[in-house]
């Protein structure tokens, strides 16, 4: 489907069903659709044209017919301008979301398993880059079923964002030895043979839990303790960060929201996922939503770290239960006592008045003070602590009493005597607590509410910053439960928000082509249940 011509859709039939709308620029995921109505493709087939032209400046898309669940084997290659051309290793990239790879591995647990099929991978994409003479590096990649079959996909002509598992396996600087063969020089006679395990994370800026929704914002504070090198392999067991922020970063709408790819490399491949997992449940990052849990969730997996995975991951172990926090209610709980403990302490430590008084300090010592906070999943954590003679005392709260306070750290002991300490950062009202159980979000609930702060019931918000590309109804109609009201565009891809239930669409504060910042209220939807009060 080219952009001057009109889609010919007679040459799709039903029988061919489902097809992969793609675009003809595209990769990453943007400018795919996934069509398996025939009714349907038209208004796919446009919706992709639109991503396609924002991300890649080409609204040329085609369909492919779709296989649901297969396996995504890539091989990278590297050729010089004197016909070499290596089969350098393979990845296995099958742990996707939107057709976009969020966790790759090399050597393929794939591969490992099927005898004979690494030489047949290798000798095809051989074939296939010297058969239009390239060089450089680049990656054939493919889809292969669970027989070892394998079928061409396409070829990517540089170098791509998984590459760090081929470097970490294989002892190899592709940055450098891309450079080499483009200024002539020659290759080796053979590639080094690959060893041990890697495996890569890609962590993003996005809400897995809603429909892995981009978010925007202001990165406060981001740490990978367990980190070895940055950007360059070091051939031991341990972890590599290769990140493309640091305090203070903004997260911006117009571009991809990768934040950091996060490698590690291990003599074999449990070690590398568990490691992997433990380094990302222990990273910091503050300030905006990540798919954090997701991929620790996923690394844990029995069925990851039996290597049963294909590009149905999500849909045949449940992405509710793979988004799902890394911590329970448990953690939690502490936390928020944390939290209002490190509080207590920075208003003593900041006081600049008798600072030599705890903060709430009473003659009468009878009443409690108490702070509330709200997690992300909209539970709220009210904690009473008071200040005696003797220094801060919390109420029995399940046997948990404190050992040390300090406006950043916090260490508690629950009832069997088991001490954490748990690091606590304030930006405003966000709370960010980490510790060895995981990071935990919390907001400040005032308690006092400003008038007019509350959302009326029916609103639809914007959850990221972007701009209004459609409006699907007019003020005054009456929609459903899921029905599309506004299509976002931001991050190079299209987000449809939809109604949250039965209505009147009663305000409508947008149109097309408009600019919207997070939480604003693009439209309201009266359930028209409340009857006015002469009718009561």
């Amino acid at each position: 489907f080219t952009p001057s011509g009109t889609p010919k859709l007679r040459s799709v039939t039903a029988a061919q069903l489902p097809v992969l709308v793609k675009a003809s620029s595209g990769g990453g995921g943007r400018g795919m659709r996934v069509v398996d109505q025939l009714d349907a493709l038209p208004g796919e087939v446009a919706a992709a044209q639109r991503e396609a032209q924002s991300a890649f400046g080409d609204p040329t898309v085609f369909c492919e017919r779709y296989l649901p669940t297969g396996h995504h084997v890539e091989v990278q290659v590297m050729a010089d301008a004197h016909g070499t051309v290596w089969a350098v290793g393979e990845r296995e990239c099958s742990i996707q979301r939107r057709h976009q790879k969020i966790i790759e591995e090399a050597p393929s647990p794939l591969v490992e398993r099927i005898p004979g099929m690494r030489d047949r991978l290798f000798r095809a994409a051989r074939l296939a880059a010297e058969a239009i003479g390239y060089t450089g590096a680049g990656t054939v990649e493919f889809l292969a079923d669970d027989e070892g079959e394998f079928f061409f996909l396409e070829m990517n002509t540089r170098l791509q964002v998984e590459h760090p598992v081929t470097e970490a396996t294989t002892g190899l600087d592709l940055v450098e030895l891309q450079l080499q063969v483009a200024d002539g020089l020659p290759l080796g006679s053979a590639p080094p043979a690959a060893r041990g395990h890697s495996i890569e994370a890609r962590l993003y800026a996005e809400d897995p839990a809603k429909n892995w929704q981009p978010q925007a914002g202001t990165v406060h504070h981001f740490a990978v303790p367990a980190a070895r090198t940055e950007f360059e392999s070091s051939g031991r067991t341990g972890i590599r960060l290769d990140g493309g922020i640091v305090d203070g970063s903004v997260v911006s709408i117009h571009y991809d929201p990768m934040l950091a790819k996060v490698i590690s490399y291990a003599p074999t491949r449990r070690h590398a996922a568990l490691l992997l997992a433990d380094a990302l449940a222990r990273a910091r990052v503050h300030g905006v939503r990540t798919n954090r849990d997701l991929l620790v969730n996923v690394l844990r997996h029995k069925a990851f770290l039996d290597g049963d995975t294909d590009t149905a991951f999500f849909d045949t172990h449940g992405l509710a239960e793979l988004a799902a926090p890394l911590t329970d209610a448990g953690t939690l709980r502490l936390s928020a006592v944390a939290a209002a403990i490190a509080d207590a302490a920075h208003n003593r430590a900041s006081a600049t008045v008798l600072a030599g008084a705890p903060s709430g300090w009473r003659n009468l010592v009878s009443g409690n003070q108490a702070k509330t906070y709200r997690s992300a999943d909209d539970t709220e954590h009210r904690v009473e602590y008071r200040f005696t003679r003797a220094g801060l005392v919390l109420p029995d709260d399940d046997g948990v009493q404190l050992i040390s306070a300090a406006p950043d750290r916090v260490v508690l002991a629950d009832a069997a005597g088991a001490e954490t300490a748990y690091d606590v950062r304030r930006y405003g009202d966000a709370v960010f607590v980490d510790s060895a159980q995981g990071g935990v979000e919390l907001t400040v609930v005032p308690r006092f509410t400003e008038p007019g702060s509350t959302l009326a019931k029916g609103s639809l918000v914007a959850p990221m910053p972007g701009v209004v590309i459609r409006v699907g109804a007019q003020l005054g109609d009456t929609v459903t439960a899921g029905q599309p009201l506004v299509w976002l565009e931001a991050m190079k891809m299209e987000h449809t928000l939809t109604a949250a239930g039965d209505g009147v669409l009663t305000q409508l504060n947008v149109q097309a082509g408009q600019q919207v910042e997070v939480g604003a209220v693009l439209a309201l939807v009266d359930d028209q249940t409340a009857q006015p009060e002469s009718e009561q």
